[in-house]
């Protein structure tokens, strides 16, 4: 893969038609959820209505309260999120909602009864973490019928699931760290037995939910004494846990959109999580709760113009074999070696003004407007059903 086609159509204005005649698209906003990264779901729905455009997009919003109850938003209400404190909530008290397939398309009804049918030309899914983010709430959306911005169901699932990404990726060719996996069944029946196939790995250890984000419920492990509460804590939130041996190396990430009209995916410039704590990693509290004193993301990242191109082909490989739409961030460590290991990819990252995704597309030309804008063209322009 050359670079050229890294870069492919990096600067591309696509204007595709709406689906409806006449007036702006209509977005469906959904964000809040159920998962622990709610309130940074609701932060980021906030931004990136804010950041749509008014002459193609108008935004209707679905907020999903932390019990998983539908509720309909105006866009705003949805920018007032911002001034509701570092992390805001959906709160119950709206009308219910949801989404139905009605002659004509897709609509947004409220659950009650009251209130006119809002038709939904596409649908922003800001979900990030389980139930969100790992294929269930794609299903809905292909069942209604509607188009959505970013991975389908199976893609989603297998990028959730950490394990099942280190098994595609390996079976590719593309490298990834050392890991085991321990089973809920293993675990209940053989705990010793799962200990002992971990004695192949070295310390420290990353002992994580396998099917969880933002680094919650992760423990890094420096020794053998706190390996068994460390899955227990993994297992509050996953049943199944992934176990990857620490690598030495720097944290890289690389964006990636998705190609317009059958053209190959595009990779941004690389980023790096430098953290200055040299037993920490870059957990939520590092992501979203300090400021710079637990970690920073430098954008573009210090690496030669060889490792650049080496992450940008690895980053679109991975996108490509994980068979993912729209956009995933792909996150590897460049060992000493020069190798690129790919550590997990994200398929909804953080859209706040400060996350890694929109960042380090604004370093390679494309500023926060403008990613919003293709996104929602990619989701648009892409067909229903099969693909």
């Amino acid at each position: 893969m050359t670079d050229a086609t890294v870069d492919a159509h990096l600067d591309a204005t696509v204007q595709p038609d709406n689906p409806r005649d006449g007036g702006p698209a209509r977005v469906a906003v959904v964000f809040g959820g159920v998962s622990p990264e709610h309130s940074i779901s609701c932060l980021t729905a906030a931004n990136v209505v804010a950041a749509m455009d008014p002459d193609r997009f108008r935004a209707v919003g679905i907020g999903i309260t932390r019990d998983g109850i539908w509720t309909r938003w105006s866009a705003e209400e949805i920018l007032d999120l911002r001034s509701q404190g570092q992390l805001p909530e959906v709160p119950a008290g709206h009308h219910g909602t949801g989404l139905r397939r009605l002659d004509g398309g897709t609509f947004l009804v409220d659950n009650d009864g009251g209130g006119d049918p809002e038709p939904v030309d596409v649908v922003f899914p800001l979900l990030h973490g389980p139930f969100g983010e790992d294929g269930t709430i794609q299903g809905l959306f292909e069942m209604t019928g509607v188009r959505y911005v970013g991975c389908g169901v199976a893609a989603s699932a297998n990028c959730m699931d950490k394990h099942l990404t280190k098994v595609l990726l390996d079976e590719a060719g593309l490298g990834v760290g050392p890991y085991a996996v321990i089973r809920p069944h293993e675990w209940q029946t053989d705990p010793q037995a799962c200990l002992e196939r971990l004695s192949g790995l070295t310390y420290p250890l990353f002992v994580k939910p396998a099917r969880g984000g933002s680094s919650v419920g992760i423990t890094r492990v420096p020794g053998p004494e706190g390996l068994v509460a460390a899955i227990e804590e993994a297992r509050r939130h996953d049943p199944k846990v992934l176990v990857e041996q620490g690598l030495s190396g720097r944290e890289i990430e690389c964006s990636v959109l998705g190609g317009h009209n059958g053209q190959p995916p595009r990779a941004s410039l690389p980023g790096e999580i430098i953290v200055h704590n040299p037993e920490g990693f870059y957990d939520f509290d590092a992501k979203y709760l300090t400021d710079d004193a637990l970690a920073t993301v430098s954008v573009p990242a210090d690496l030669d113009e060889a490792t650049t191109r080496t992450v940008r082909e690895t980053a679109v490989k991975a996108f490509q074999v994980l068979g993912c739409e729209g956009l995933a961030r792909i996150d590897t460590f460049v060992t000493e070696d020069g190798q690129v290991l790919i550590n997990e990819p994200n398929t909804m990252p953080g859209f706040t003004r400060t996350s890694g995704f929109p960042l380090m597309w604004q370093a390679s030309g494309m500023n926060y407007r403008e990613l919003v804008t293709d996104l929602l063209d990619l989701a648009i322009e892409r067909p229903l059903g099969l693909r």
